[in-house]
C-alpha cells in the first residue's frame, strides 16, 4: 500500500528514523539502565524493537499498558509509575506471574497495593514536580510502613518533568542536580537498589538515577526537537489538503488527531495559523500554495497524546506503507 491510499488522518512513523532513535538511545543507555516508557507510543510492536534493542523492564502509565504489555509477553519487569488506588487488575497479573511493580506516596496506595495483591513498590519522591510524589523527608517511614505490611520496596523513583524542556543544557543539568539530590536522600533511608528518574528531556545530564524512563525519544515531536537531541522526527499525521483561499490552505488534521498543549505543529516549509476540531490553516512561506488533494506531513508538538488519539500506527518507508501497528495498549 501507498501512503497515498490511506484515509486520512493518519499516522505514520518513518522506519528509518525510528531505528535510527532506537539504536542512539540504546548506545547511550543500554540495558537496564533505560526502562522504556511506552506512554508514548502505547504500541506493543514498537515495544517489542525496544526489547530486542536490550531493554526488558518498561515503565507504564495506566493499568491497560501494563495488561497489554504483559500479554504481549513483555511483563518481566513492568513499572507502573502512577499511583492507583485499585490494584486488583494488576494483582491477577502478579498471580499468573508477570512482575509487577507500582508507585506509592501515601499510606493509602500502601494499601491499595496490598488489597489488590501487589507485592513490589517504589516509594515515589515529589523532587519539583508538583504533581504526585512524597516529600524527600517521609519516603523512609513509607518504606517502613510497606515492607511492615510485607511488600517489597525495591527502591525510589522522582520524576523532573518540569525540567525536560529546559532550553539551556548547563541549566537543564543544574536543575537536574538539584532535584536529584532530593531523590538520593530519600533513596539513603528507603534502600533497596532502584533509582527511576528521568525522561527523553534529561537522559544526558541525569547521570544519578540508575535507571532512566525516557520514551518520547522514539518518535519525537518539535518540543523535544528543540533542545537539539540527536533524534529525528518519526511521528507525523498525514493529512489532505481540503480547501484552498487566496492566502491560506487546509489540511484535515486538527485536534482530534493531534494535541496541542506543547503548541501548535509544524509544517514544513508553511506557516501554521491555527487549529480547530478537523483542521489546520496555514500558509507556505513562499506564498505558493498547495492544491487541494495534496498530501500534508503534520509535525506534532507532544508526541504522547498525538499517538493516543489514533488506533493505528503506519510504519512507513518514504511513500510505501511497511506494516500497520495497532495502538493497542491505548484506554484505561
Amino acid at each position: 500500500m501507498l501512503i497515498s491510499e490511506l484515509q486520512t488522518p493518519a499516522l505514520l512513523v518513518e522506519q528509518a528514523a525510528l531505528r535510527h532513535n532506537l539504536d542512539t538511545m540504546s548506545a547511550k543507555l543500554p540495558g537496564a539502565r533505560l526502562r522504556p516508557h511506552v506512554k508514548a507510543h502505547k504500541c506493543t510492536s514498537l515495544a517489542r524493537l525496544q526489547y530486542a534493542n536490550g531493554h526488558r523492564g518498561f515503565t507504564c502509565a495506566t493499568i491497560r499498558e501494563v495488561e497489554a504489555m504483559a500479554a504481549a509477553g513483555l511483563g518481566e519487569d513492568l513499572l507502573l509509575a502512577n499511583e492507583v488506588l485499585d490494584t486488583r487488575r494488576l494483582g491477577r497479573l502478579v498471580e499468573d506471574g508477570h512482575r509487577v511493580t507500582v508507585a506509592v506516596d501515601s499510606a493509602e496506595t500502601i494499601e491499595a497495593a496490598i488489597a489488590g495483591g501487589v507485592r513490589e513498590v517504589l516509594i515515589d519522591v515529589n523532587v519539583g514536580l508538583p504533581r504526585c510524589g512524597c516529600p524527600s523527608d517521609s519516603a523512609g517511614a513509607l518504606a517502613d510502613l510497606a515492607r511492615r505490611a510485607g511488600l517489597a520496596v525495591r527502591g525510589v523513583m522522582g520524576y523532573e518533568g518540569h525540567l525536560m524542556l529546559v532550553q539551556s543544557e548547563a541549566e537543564r543539568r543544574n536543575q537536574t542536580e538539584q532535584a536529584m539530590q532530593q531523590l538520593l536522600a530519600a533513596s539513603a533511608e528507603v534502600g533497596g537498589d532502584l533509582i527511576s528518574a528521568g525522561g527523553t528531556g534529561t537522559y544526558t545530564v541525569n547521570t544519578w538515577a540508575n535507571e532512566i524512563q525516557a520514551g518520547s525519544y522514539a518518535l519525537m515531536d518539535t518540543a523535544y526537537q528543540k533542545l537539539g537531541q540527536p533524534f529525528q522526527q518519526a511521528l507525523f499525521v498525514l493529512g489532505r489538503v481540503i480547501s484552498v483561499s487566496s492566502d491560506w490552505a487546509v489540511v484535515d488534521v486538527g485536534l482530534k488527531s493531534l494535541s496541542l498543549d506543547h503548541g501548535l505543529p509544524h509544517i514544513d516549509g508553511a506557516e501554521v495559523w491555527f487549529c480547530s476540531d478537523e483542521h489546520t490553516t496555514f500558509r507556505t512561506g513562499s506564498g505558493a500554495l498547495p492544491r487541494v488533494g495534496d498530501l500534508v506531513r503534520v509535525r506534532p508538538a507532544h508526541v504522547d497524546p498525538t499517538v493516543a488519539l489514533h488506533d493505528t500506527l503506519y510504519l512507513v518507508d518514504g511513500s510505501q506503507v511497511v506494516e500497520p501497528w495497532s495502538v493497542d495498549m491505548r484506554g484505561w
